[in-house]
């Protein structure tokens, strides 16, 4: 699993592209060639953008589920809704298709933001929103989180 680093803000045109910031362009070049995946994400109202071998990573994990199991078959419908192919074209740009624009809110000013495998893309002000930390004490959320683990010998969690 490669890990994907730092938060960088752009801007959608009227069309739905983004271009892509060089910095994080860098860090995704060696998907570029198999594509990606681009999702409504299940908790946010914002996208994931899965490199190719990530999402793969993903299906395998979601195909052991047995469908005969109506809660199971439910998931699988409901993660994968809206799931769209997508490839940063030779400018740098993906565009978003309208479908995905519309769930995210996605209108100007983007941010995207790494998600240790996959990107997330906002809004920007539902970004902020996101982690202007009113509704959540990311302090007991780490502890509760992160709290106990301490398995590595260098004693980070």
């Amino acid at each position: 699993m490669k890990v994907i680093t730092g938060t960088y803000e752009c801007k959608a045109d009227a069309k739905g592209r983004i271009a892509i910031p060089a910095p994080l362009k860098k860090q995704l070049a060696g998907s570029l060639e198999e594509g990606f995946i681009l999702k409504r994400s299940v908790f946010q109202p914002c996208l994931e953008l899965y490199p190719m071998a990530e999402w793969n990573k993903m299906m395998a994990k979601i195909n052991k589920l047995n469908r005969f199991v109506k809660k199971n078959n439910d998931f699988i419908r409901r993660f994968t809704a809206g799931v769209k192919e997508v490839e940063i074209d030779a400018a740098g740009r993906m565009l978003i298709a309208k479908d995905l624009l519309v769930f995210s809110g996605i209108e100007g000013n983007v941010v995207l933001s790494s998600a240790v495998n996959i990107v997330e893309i906002w809004d920007k002000d539902k970004y902020e929103q996101s982690i202007d930390g009113s509704d959540i004490d990311f302090a007991d959320l780490a502890e509760d989180v992160m709290g106990g683990l301490n398995d590595d010998e260098d004693g980070i969690s």
